[in-house]
């Protein structure tokens, strides 16, 4: 398989030519060298690099992290120690967001409760809450 042109690059990988053009602009993917017609030509494993770049950010790493890892494969001296640490990292990191999240669930139930769903908007407690003028983290 030979260069793909960019429409190319995003249909083999599964993205839109913004996507392609943004991961360049980032430093994500190296820009490639161009055709006599002024076209990009990318060398075809292109796409496993954006196919890597999609998977890791399905799996919640920020395109910041994505760039590190893609670093460390050509890094001398790096580890799979060093990716596990960024992986275990990520981990935390999800963890904290899912406490979050049922923190945010169990205060919006707490509050979903204490309204009836019957009378005037201004004498809603959801909203009350919302409008307190300190900051509470009790519902």
């Amino acid at each position: 398989m030979g260069p793909l042109r960019s429409k190319q690059l995003a249909e083999r990988s599964g993205v839109n030519l913004q996507t392609i053009r943004y991961y360049q602009e980032i430093g994500l993917l190296p820009e490639p060298p161009r055709s006599a017609a002024g076209y990009r030509r990318f060398p075809p494993d292109a796409v496993r690099r954006i196919r890597f770049i999609r998977r890791a950010q399905e799996l919640g790493f920020a395109l910041a992290e994505v760039k590190e890892l893609l670093a460390l494969r050509v890094q001398k001296g790096a580890t799979c120690a060093d990716v596990r640490r960024r992986a275990s990292s990520k981990i935390a990191d999800i963890e904290a967001k899912i406490r979050d999240l049922i923190w945010m669930k169990n205060a919006l139930k707490r509050l979903a409760t204490s309204c009836s769903g019957a009378g005037p908007v201004g004498d809603c407690p959801i909203l009350d809450y919302f409008d307190e003028k300190e900051s509470s983290s009790e519902c």
